[in-house]
């Protein structure tokens, strides 16, 4: 057994690790040229500032009294430059929104691993290819571009990341900092020669990262005055900047101002997924080479933006945010960034036909570069009778589409020009996308084979050894073959063989051998299988084909459970049914209408808007009231048997309902401090962060019977759960308790109708470490229904008020009890670990119905992990590589659509 488990260990660990490099491996290359456009260009120099968690709305409308929040920025769109949208890509995090803006491609899912703050792979940007780059503002964000640049041309000031404080007084002095230490710096260059000759040379870039607008959203929302009036701030500090720029250089007319947004934001204070709040971000460009305001009388899009804007007047220009880096590269004239995807958008470039025309066809040229290397990549790893080249974008093709663009630029057709050029760039485009997933079907049926084998040799394994099910059928053994082992050793052989001769990486070896070994131990149990087809023959058809429908649909229910929330309160609504489509509700009334009763009441949370939408302290105090009534109704109870209750329980007891109350004051008082703009206060931080240490130890001090140990268990948890609540997700906790209480009664109750074992009182059973195997039973049919209940309350307990699959589902305000300063990985721990609480109490119950029912955990285990690897198989055809982290969770994990 212990090799089994092993074997299992290992093919899920595989079979995890597959969906990385099937789907989630980095699309850039290396090996490129280098290409810029050969025209001069027209700005020496670029300002680029980045207001981080703008959203496009918030800037350009007009507040109640009529007039703009950016005076600024809006004078600039309507008399001296150009302006549009961003549309930028989810997920719609700082960090894959700045590599779009400055290194111009769309970062793969691998950056998460790192916490948006090292590279997980190379990549070029305007900043490494520019002479010099200075960058102010948030330590999240700026060392990810100097650490990738190559030599030490790029230089980075940032403030302490203890100053990135959601509960900070004042928010705003984060761009505060950084438009002061600007102006230092250029005060500093008049006194400094080596400085001074440094920032007058051409190619030079200045960013501004500007973080005051997302911390204010987060914090506060983005309808909240703090968040509306450090627009205001931003606007007030760009101008400054601007006039900074332009009285050092001595108006030479040769700067280019470039303000733009990273990301936008929900009207809750989140990001990371696909609403056009989040995706819509402004553009506005100004300076060197950038076109004037162009008026118009009537403008065509499928929004109503311009309308409400008041700017249905000034031409609008939208883009994608990695056209943006092209954008700028072209401005000042250094070659783009090799790894961009971004498409020139011509139409804000005050120049030449010509200068347009070339620069539309360098960037053409640039991307096709890593279209050829892709392509090389391939083939040469690649048998020739088996390589399929990308027939759209044939060698051929790409000769003549570039010849016949060098021909229209010689004939100064530059209009069809760009329209060639877009058109190859489109192609080139498919054609890295087609070399990237090239090996994805070979992989991919490599390792469903190999799940379906593992799938099928733990179902046998069940049958044999934890079932009646093929007792008797046929006790006759026959002497194994030598043929089974020989067969498979030579199909290893081959499969090693031909991987070795395509040079295959050797994660290639794993996926292609794994499935080998695994059939060959499948294929050993053939007499069981046998069996299990004679013993199927003997149940009727009728019975057969109904318990594989229903398997079948609960199965199926569970699947669309990850995708649709609601599904989960359909199924809670059937199992509020169950006790009545039985004999249970003749022999236990009153448990039969607790169940139905609770599993009601829980069916009600997926229903309720995701968590921290619509935060609500006063729910939260009201479940803390309801658990210190619990509380005091259980220990009234247990103190009546004083000869099960001692004095040492009772003070644990009462330890857990004053960590309850000191909870409830924590939020209570943590939010008033907040709103008061106060911080966090540090004896409040450090009560909760004490809370959530001991609810891991103080349960094990209680009474080690069964339904003691159980309350003692849902009260630390509790404590914890209250300070990690925003709103009615408080209750979610205490209602699942009740259900699963009422299951483990429920379960005594169907074991006792089918005469399997007598009921047992709660009060005598114990949790304990020997537990004696000959109480174990073998499996009853029965038991599948247990396992599958076991495993929807699992997908219940995680996602019954909240999306794993997506940051942007929760609300920072959850962690505020512990921490308010910017810490990725320790909130999205405390995150987690409220995921994780009413997860813990299912398997509590779990663990509690098995002792009841007098069922081996290892035989359900094994049940519940067939059922999980099915449901597995599913998603593993679902799983897609693009969009938000909530679309890429909905494919693997449980979402809220």
């Amino acid at each position: 057994m212990l090799l089994f488990f092993t074997l299992g260990l290992l093919i899920h660990f595989v079979f995890f690790a597959s969906i990385f490099d099937i789907y989630f491996t980095s699309p850039l290359v290396h090996g490129m040229t280098p290409q810029f456009t050969p025209l001069p260009p027209p700005a020496r120099r670029l300002v680029l500032f980045v207001a981080d968690g703008l959203r496009a709305d918030a800037l350009y409308e007009l507040d109640e009294n009529g007039t703009s929040r950016a005076p600024f920025i809006r004078n600039i769109i309507m008399h001296e430059g150009s302006w549009g949208i961003s549309h930028t890509r989810v997920p719609t995090e700082s960090r894959p929104g700045h590599v779009a803006l400055i290194a111009g491609f769309y970062e793969d899912v691998s950056a998460v691993a790192k916490g948006w703050k090292e590279n997980p792979v190379e990549f070029d940007s305007l900043f490494n290819e520019s002479k010099y780059t200075w960058s102010w503002g948030s330590p999240d964000i700026l060392p990810m571009f100097a650490k990738g640049a190559s030599g030490d041309h790029v230089y980075t000031y940032s403030y302490d990341a203890k100053r990135e404080d959601f509960g900070a007084q004042d928010a705003t002095k984060l761009d505060t900092w950084v438009f002061d230490n600007v102006k230092d710096f250029f005060h500093h260059a008049r006194n400094n020669q080596s400085l001074f000759s440094k920032i007058n040379e051409e190619k030079i870039v200045f960013f501004l990262h500007l973080l005051g607008i997302d911390t204010n959203g987060h914090a506060h929302r983005p309808s909240s005055r703090d968040y509306k009036d450090n627009i205001k701030k931003v606007d007030d500090g760009v101008k400054e900047i601007v006039s900074m720029f332009n009285h050092f250089y001595g108006n030479d007319g040769k700067t280019t101002f470039i303000f733009t947004s990273d990301h936008g934001m929900t009207d809750w204070g989140s990001h990371g997924a696909g609403h056009p709040s989040e995706t819509l971000t402004p553009l506005v460009t100004w300076g060197a080479g950038i076109k004037y305001p162009q008026r118009v009388s009537a403008q065509q899009f499928d929004d109503a933006f311009l309308k409400e804007w008041r700017l249905e007047n000034w031409k609008r220009l939208d883009v994608n945010q990695a056209d943006i880096a092209p954008l700028m590269t072209s401005l000042i004239g250094v070659p783009f960034p090799l790894n961009s995807v971004g498409i020139l958008p011509v139409d804000y470039l005050n120049n030449t036909d010509l200068f347009k025309a070339e620069s539309m066809f360098t960037n053409a040229v640039q991307i096709l570069e890593q279209f050829k290397v892709k392509m090389t990549q391939k083939k040469e790893v690649t048998l020739p009778f088996l390589f399929t080249p990308f027939k759209l974008l044939s060698d051929s093709k790409q000769f003549n589409i570039l010849r016949k663009a060098r021909s229209y630029i010689k004939h100064r057709k530059f209009d069809e020009v760009v329209s060639l050029c877009k058109e190859l760039i489109h192609l080139a485009l498919k054609g890295l996308s087609y070399y990237h997933t090239y090996d994805r079907f070979f992989l991919g049926v490599n390792v469903v084979i190999g799940f379906v084998g593992w799938i099928s040799y733990a179902s046998l394994l069940i049958i044999k050894s934890h079932s009646n099910l093929i007792k008797g059928v046929s006790k006759e053994v026959k002497k194994p073959s030598h043929l089974l082992p020989c067969s498979f050793v030579a199909i290893g052989i081959l499969v090693a063989f031909f991987l070795l001769i395509q040079a295959c990486p050797w994660k290639y070896y794993v996926y292609g051998l794994l499935p080998v070994p695994i059939w060959y131990a499948v294929l050993r149990e053939f007499q069981v299988i046998q069996d299990l087809v004679a013993s199927v023959l003997t149940y009727p058809l009728s019975h057969f084909v109904g318990y594989l429908l229903a398997f079948t649909l609960g199965i199926e229910v569970l699947v669309l459970s990850f995708f649709y929330r609601y599904m989960l309160t359909a199924g809670l609504t059937a199992f509020a049914a169950w006790p009545f489509l039985t004999r249970l509700w003749t022999r236990a009334k009153m448990t039969s209408l607790s169940w139905t009763f609770f599993s009601l009441l829980l069916a009600v949370f997926p229903l309720m808007p995701v968590v921290g939408r619509k935060p609500d302290i006063s729910l939260v105090m009201g479940a803390g009231l309801l658990v210190l009534l619990l509380s005091l109704c259980v220990v009234t109870s247990l103190m009546k048997r004083k000869d099960s209750f001692i004095k040492e329980e009772l003070l644990v007891h009462l330890l857990q309902v004053l960590s309850t109350v000191l909870s409830m004051y924590v939020v209570y008082s943590t939010q008033s401090s907040l709103l008061r703009k106060q911080g966090l206060p540090l004896m409040n931080q450090i009560i909760s962060w004490a809370t959530l240490a001991s609810s891991l130890v103080v349960p094990l001090l209680s009474s080690p019977v069964l339904f003691q140990r159980l309350f003692s268990i849902l009260l630390s948890l509790m404590s914890t759960y209250l300070l990690l609540s925003t709103g009615y997700e408080a209750l979610f906790p205490l209602v699942l308790s009740f259900l699963m209480f009422v299951w483990i009664n429920i379960e005594q109750e169907t074991l006792q109708q089918s005469g399997v074992c007598c009921k047992q009182k709660l009060t005598s059973i114990q949790f304990s470490y020997n537990t004696d195997i000959t109480q174990f039973r073998q499996l009853y049919l029965d038991d599948i229904r247990r396992a599958f209940f076991l495993v929807f309350f699992l997908v219940t307990a995680f996602f019954g008020t909240g999306n794993i699959a997506s940051i942007n589902s929760f609300d920072l305000a959850s962690v505020y009890c512990f921490l308010t300063v910017f810490s990725p990985f320790m909130m999205g721990a405390l995150m987690m670990w409220k995921i994780l609480i009413p997860f813990v109490l299912v398997m509590c119950a779990f663990e509690a119905v098995q002792l009841t029912t007098q069922l081996s955990s290892k035989s359900l285990f094994l049940i519940v992990l067939v059922i999980s690897d099915i449901m597995a198989l599913h998603f593993f055809f679902l799983v897609k590589d693009y969009g938000s982290w909530l679309d890429i969770g909905t494919r693997k994990l449980p979402s809220e659509k």
